[in-house]
């Protein structure tokens, strides 16, 4: 039988999500690949459960994760069960809904309908009463967002979920879809976007919104699907890795020379500062106030005990930031 570790809490780093009372743990671990039907249930378990005794205390899921969809809801509906159950009110778990789930005009995007259906199917897989933190995924262009945010406050006044968030929304979106939950009663807790050193778009206004309305930020692919870890820097796509799969978000025709020289130049930088790429990828991430957590995914222990290990130094000094900003901006 599963024990957490006596000394989970001892070296995690949390930080206060918005202006809310909650905090998330800096490294948050994310169930969109490698916990579904398709792999290996004891791997997935083992992660789980070593991921939680070094202090990782969100989980974070989505309706559609798998494959197949649904089968990493379920999985970890398997390891709640199994371990965690004797812990849940230690843990914070979030799901989503936007994406296509199933056939039919109600089986994706904003609507009342497909929101609430989808989340009190997301609770049976899980097994689970309620969810911590509950998401749009994505803004839906035909539904009016004053019904979608209805959806998200109905969800939680139900006692479906404890929280409200949003994932995706543009910072004009963000903006309107706080304001409209704010008048409802139900905050924006959070708001999940990708980002990382490759992909900065979240510094053109949404950060910017998100300190201003007091909602989190919990950001994802801070590692660039892997290319920021270093792993491709041998000049060969190893197997198992994001871009060597067939139907990725990764491809290999992504991992050009131009971003393997940066990666080159930014490990210099993580070699001086005793840390992997990974640890400066995510403590780059992680140096926003705006920032509460960065998402990883991981396809073993040893890349979550990789990752947690860089917030033992988040810091950043001004010759740093300067260096780094030198080499993510160099287009030679």
């Amino acid at each position: 039988m599963y024990v957490a570790s006596e000394q989970r809490y001892d070296r995690a780093v949390y930080n206060r999500c918005g202006r809310s009372g909650i905090k998330l743990p800096a490294i948050s671990l994310g169930l969109w690949h490698n916990f579904a039907g398709v792999d290996v249930y004891e791997n997935s378990r083992a992660m789980l459960l070593r991921a939680f005794d070094l202090g990782i205390t969100h989980f974070d899921l989505a309706n559609n994760y798998g494959p197949p969809p649904g089968s990493a809801e379920t999985t970890f509906g398997r390891v709640m069960a199994q371990d965690l159950a004797p812990y849940r009110d230690e843990l914070m778990i979030s799901s989503k809904a936007g994406y296509g789930m199933w056939a039919g005009p109600y089986g994706e995007w904003g609507s009342r309908k497909y929101l609430v259906a989808s989340l009190d199917q997301s609770l049976k897989r899980m097994g689970l009463d309620y969810v911590d933190i509950f998401y749009s995924h994505r803004p839906d262009p035909e539904t009016p967002l004053e019904e979608t945010m209805g959806a998200l406050d109905f969800i939680v006044r139900s006692g479906r979920a404890l929280y409200a968030g949003i994932s995706n929304y543009s910072p004009e979106q963000t903006r309107r879809a706080a304001e409209i939950l704010e008048d409802l009663g139900t905050p924006c807790l959070i708001h999940q976007p990708s980002y990382s050193m490759s992909n900065r778009w979240v510094e053109d206004g949404l950060l910017d919104v998100l300190e201003e309305k007091g909602i989190g930020a919990i950001c994802f692919s801070p590692l660039a699907q892997g290319l920021l870890t270093g792993k491709y820097l041998g000049g060969d796509i190893p197997e198992g890795s994001r871009a060597s799969k067939p139907h990725g978000f990764l491809r290999p025709s992504h991992v050009t020379d131009e971003k393997l020289a940066k990666v080159r130049k930014l490990k210099v930088i993580a070699d001086a500062r005793g840390q992997t790429m990974a640890q400066l990828a995510l403590a780059w991430v992680l140096r926003h106030p705006a920032v509460t957590s960065a998402l990883i995914g991981a396809s073993r222990i040893s890349q979550i005990e990789d990752c947690v290990a860089a917030a033992d130094n988040l810091s950043f000094g001004d010759e740093e930031l300067q260096a780094i900003e030198t080499i993510l901006r160099d287009d030679a």
